[in-house]
């Protein structure tokens, strides 16, 4: 961990990062672990995502809330798939879209969370980042590592699915 401290020069920050990564480091190899199968290459995710959250510690305000725990498992995920890919990569197999992120399981009437469930793992992702945590194309970018263009389609796609998905059960 104190390698992560030495990127962070607020004391406060650092504070905050020892909050977050006792808090949150179980659930973020969880998260990895069930993406690569892999416990080396889910230590190696959750090492790069703590070097993420380490460069945007400042912009985290409440270490316990859902938001922080949302934005945190998403750059833990983000940075499994992207090992995912680079490993598979290797072996000359295609990655699938589908099977990025994890299978939200959703119980009860359909509702925008149902739908948002049903939906490929990187459309959701994408959606989540822009309207749930703002962030704009140009950060999410950065944090999935692709192009600017490549996440405003992803955008455009998932919110079309997304529409699709909800006419479908009944949302809209």
């Amino acid at each position: 961990m104190l390698c992560y401290l030495m990127a962070i020069e607020s004391p406060a920050d650092q504070t905050k990062f020892e909050k977050i990564y006792q808090h949150y480091k179980g659930l973020m190899f969880h998260v990895a672990n069930e993406i690569l199968q892999n416990e080396e290459d889910a230590e190696d995710a959750v090492h790069n995502a703590f070097v993420k959250i380490a460069k945007d510690i400042s912009k985290i305000e409440d270490v316990t809330s859902v938001r922080t725990q949302h934005f945190i498992l998403l750059v833990a995920e983000s940075e499994a798939i992207d090992l995912y890919r680079k490993n598979h990569l290797r072996n000359k197999t295609k990655y699938l879209e589908a099977l990025a992120g994890l299978i939200v399981p959703m119980e009860g009437a359909p509702s925008l969370a149902y739908c948002m469930g049903k939906l490929p793992g990187k459309y959701r992702e994408v959606l989540l980042l822009k309207h749930y945590h703002g962030l704009s194309f140009r950060e999410i970018a950065e944090l999935l590592h692709l192009s600017q263009d490549n996440v405003y389609k992803l955008h455009q796609r998932a919110k079309s699915k997304l529409q699709q998905i909800c006419e479908e059960e009944g949302v809209l």
